[in-house]
């Protein structure tokens, strides 16, 4: 069966947080909808699911690659290039423990920031639909739906008091 995106535009947050009522009434899932707006509001505050999010375990994967890398790179190079002086280690412990941690920061760091990279969901090729009003102070309702589902769809966001409802695919 086909989808078809639906984009609500409200003029004021309490009628975008009535829509979402009226959304999960008419059978629609938290996963199916989504919140568009220029504003900064608190997660939850239109009555949505707070959206899971996974950045905590980018810096961790970071910092063992980092850790890792900068370990086969210092052991690496002294036992690929031994200097045997009086007797002493080939492996020289204080100063590989430093290059580890720089190697382990620096990984955490550019994993950290990959992490919010793809969790912002950037790039995004595709625009889809939207509305510049959602800058200017409105919240925009984006629901992706089933073509049979899409006038009830639409009736549920002008019930709740949508200035305009735009569609796509």
């Amino acid at each position: 069966m086909a989808r078809q995106t639906l984009l609500g535009v409200f003029p004021q947050a309490d009628a975008a947080a009535n829509a979402v009522g009226r959304l999960q009434q008419a059978g629609l899932s938290s996963r199916d909808f989504d919140i568009l707006t220029g504003s900064p509001y608190p997660e939850g505050a239109f009555g949505e699911r707070p959206e899971p999010h996974r950045l905590y375990v980018f810096p961790f994967i970071g910092a063992f690659c980092g850790f890792a890398v900068a370990l086969l790179l210092t052991a690496g190079t002294q036992l690929s290039y031994p200097m045997v002086t009086g007797g002493k280690p080939i492996l020289a412990i204080p100063p590989m423990l430093v290059i580890m941690y720089e190697g382990t920061m620096l990984g955490a760091i550019l994993f950290t920031v990959l992490g919010i990279i793809f969790e912002s969901r950037l790039p995004r090729f595709g625009t889809g639909l939207y509305d510049t009003r959602i800058t200017e102070g409105y919240v925009g309702i984006i629901v992706s739906c089933d073509d049979a589902q899409a006038g009830q769809v639409e009736q549920a966001m002008q019930q709740a008091g949508a200035e305009e409802v735009k569609h796509g695919r």
